[in-house]
């Protein structure tokens, strides 16, 4: 006879193991659950890594050595890669100029080479498109005569350098996305981009033939993502080939601005990362709490009297603070897919 409070481990051993099978089971179970969402996780900072990995290769692949021309009362300033294989016009928003797409250089000393802006040049160089930038004649864009001059510039600058027989796309980004828009209805266009811009397509008659158009926009700009939606069914309605990309914020951290701003080093950019978590211009994860245009953050560097920063460096810092918040600001974050929808209608 078994005593009280004994268990016999003959008959309940088998019993006793059950339990933490089971749960060793489901613990190797869970881990396999986990690990792809531990790779999701671990993603965006391979991400970063291969866009910076990206940029670095770019600058070291591709030289920017433009030529500067003054035509029709306005700057035209362009590139021709060895071998093109299509002619990439680029349009730029209000306060814009031709001269942000481009480093400044011997052929261009009053270039500025805006960060994004000479990405894009920089992507399409590399992927064989000659790229050319013309500025607006005024602050912004206007879409009656001036479509008409730039219209002339661009195809006496592709008939003197005999690139008839190359495919043309074009990128606007805001007042040039408005611009591009018209454009494309006077303009054998393959394809183009409309970044940080609807269109005028409320306004214009749509051709039969009206080239494919991506959207490249920032959706918490919630306006401009409305009027996005309806005229990608006015596209499509009209047999337009149309896809949308979305451009969502992204935290700073202390290597962000040298990351993306040559000329700007890791010490500097640690200490402005230091600078807006003192003033609140960021939360605790780094997300920029408003538009960089919105915050003082250029006197929040002046009072500090230790702290001299190169103010040519300040429309570049503005740049990738806008860029940052992600509410209206030119983009090359998604270049790779930009210049897919443009190759991918190069016939």
């Amino acid at each position: 006879m078994l005593k009280r409070g004994y268990k016999s481990k003959t008959w309940n051993g088998p019993q006793n193991w059950r339990v933490p099978v089971l749960l060793a089971v489901l613990i190797l179970m869970l881990v396999g659950l986990l690990l792809p969402f531990q790779d999701e996780v671990q993603k965006p900072n391979l991400s970063d890594k291969v866009k910076k990995q990206e940029r670095n290769s770019l600058d070291s692949v591709v030289q920017l050595h433009p030529t500067v021309e003054f035509r029709n009362g306005t700057d035209v300033i362009w590139q021709i890669p060895k071998s093109p294989k299509a002619v990439l016009f680029l349009a730029h928003g209000c306060n814009g100029r031709a001269i942000n797409f481009w480093d400044q250089s011997p052929e261009c000393p009053n270039c500025i080479g805006l960060p994004e802006e000479r990405l894009l040049v920089l992507n399409g160089l590399a992927r064989q498109f000659a790229v050319i930038t013309i500025s607006s004649a005024g602050r912004c864009w206007t879409l009656n005569e001036e479509v008409l001059i730039v219209k002339k510039i661009i195809n006496w600058w592709i008939s003197e350098r005999k690139l008839e027989k190359l495919p043309l796309v074009a990128l606007g980004a805001s007042s040039g996305g408005y611009f591009v828009s018209v454009l494309a209805n006077i303009m054998n266009f393959s394809s183009i981009v409309l970044m940080i811009a609807e269109g005028t397509f409320g306004q214009i008659r749509i051709k039969q033939d009206y080239p494919p158009t991506l959207f490249v926009h920032m959706p918490k700009d919630l306006y401009r993502q409305q009027k996005i939606d309806e005229y990608v069914e006015v596209l499509k309605d009209n047999g337009v080939d149309v896809d949308v990309i979305e451009c969502t914020e992204f935290p700073l951290a202390p290597n962000t601005l040298a990351d993306r701003i040559p000329g700007l080093d890791q010490t500097v950019s640690a200490r402005l990362f230091e600078v807006f978590q003192e003033k609140g211009f960021i939360d605790d994860k780094g997300y920029m709490k408003k538009d960089g245009r919105a915050l003082n953050w250029k006197r929040a560097l002046q009072e500090k009297k230790s702290f001299s920063l190169d103010e040519h460096l300040f429309p570049h810092i503005q740049e990738e603070l806008n860029l940052a918040f992600a509410y209206h600001e030119m983009t090359s974050v998604h270049s790779d897919k930009i210049f897919k929808w443009f190759e991918s209608h190069i016939s």
